[in-house]
């Protein structure tokens, strides 16, 4: 006979495996009395969304390095945050990320929330957001459910309803066990758990605190789940970027529109992303057009761009962009797509200054 899962002995699991991770408070730090900034922990959310927490750690130590409260990142320069944000992807999230900060200071005076309906109220804050700020760093029993949870519960309870239909059952089996005590560490147990034992390959079930009550492992499914609906094959969508440099090491660039795609990110002039682009340079210039693409996968589609390059005099006017002085261009402020084109571009740009 299978045990039932018990929160308790998943918190003890937790109190001697907690990651070390730049936004959390320790478990014995806690105990102690020390609560998490729910400025860091916002932070924190915000970045790993549908992002590794490997690639948020570098990000997030820079951000709360330049600016270290909601008000220091409320006054802040949006084209600053996004140059910094350039390369975590889905742009939206600094956009948001701005307009939220704005918010808890305008709003709030500089406090955030405590309650999940609070959270809410906050531009680009959605639900699962508000419930981890709210059960991390305000310690509520809020039910807290990411993909580390959404396979630890298809694998306990054994379901076998694919994500994303699964979602509904998977958050009710969540909200069972969500427990009245130390409900924040609870629920970064419970995501731990998702992301160091119960791995989406080769689950390490051996040392699970929830072994004996997993019912997945008792049937030999564990593996298996969750299962998923299959994925619509993506489209191919095609473009061109122009790269130009002016005689003094200028490049021509453009700030793209807040909405849409890659909003309020530099990048270089070009066609439209679609099925068959017509070339329409930003300036008269001897274009060269490379061989090789650069290519980028978004969410919904892959992208093929072609790369023409050009340099031109320090009279080039450019109906599209404005160049930026050769001093002033960090590569690290262009999205990764962005980067690619640069970097296929750059052998070509021989700087003749």
């Amino acid at each position: 006979m299978r045990d039932t899962a018990d929160p308790l002995d998943l918190l003890h699991w937790y109190d001697a495996n907690a990651r070390d991770l730049p936004w959390r408070v320790s478990p014995r730090a806690r105990a102690s009395g020390v609560m998490p900034d729910p400025y860091r922990i916002w932070l924190s959310e915000v970045m790993l969304q549908q992002t590794t927490v490997a690639a948020v750690r570098t990000y997030f130590e820079r951000f709360t390095t330049l600016w270290p409260s909601v008000t220091d990142l409320a006054a802040a320069e949006d084209a600053k945050v996004m140059g910094e944000w350039a390369g975590l992807g889905y742009y939206a999230r600094a956009r948001n990320l701005l307009k939220c900060a704005r918010a808890v200071v305008a709003d709030h005076g500089g406090i955030f929330p405590v309650t999940r309906e609070g959270l809410l109220g906050l531009p680009g804050i959605g639900p699962y957001t508000a419930a981890a700020i709210s059960a991390i760093a305000f310690d509520r029993p809020e039910v807290v459910v990411d993909g580390n949870v959404e396979r630890v519960m298809a694998r306990l309870h054994d379901i076998h309803t694919p994500l994303p239909t699964a979602k509904p059952e998977l958050t009710r089996a969540a909200a069972a066990l969500t427990p009245e005590t130390r409900p924040g560490d609870y629920a970064q147990a419970v995501m731990d758990l998702g992301a160091t034992i119960c791995t989406p390959k080769s689950p390490a079930c051996g040392i699970c605190p929830w072994l004996r009550a997993c019912a997945a492992r008792a049937t030999g499914t564990q593996a298996e789940l969750p299962r998923k609906l299959a994925k619509k094959q993506k489209p191919t969508r095609f473009g061109i970027a122009y790269v130009a440099r002016r005689h003094d090491g200028a490049l021509l660039l453009e700030r793209r529109p807040d909405k849409g795609l890659l909003g309020g990110m530099l990048g270089w002039p070009g066609s439209d992303w679609n099925g068959a682009p017509a070339p329409a340079p930003p300036l008269e210039a001897p274009w060269q057009m490379l061989d090789e693409e650069a290519r980028h996968t978004f969410t919904h589609f892959h992208l093929r761009l072609r790369v023409a390059v050009a340099h031109v005099g320090k009279d080039a006017t450019p109906e599209l962009g404005e160049f930026m002085p050769k001093h002033a261009f960090r590569r690290s402020d262009l999205p990764t797509v962005m980067r690619k084109v640069f970097d296929l571009a750059q052998g070509t740009l021989t700087d003749r200054a």
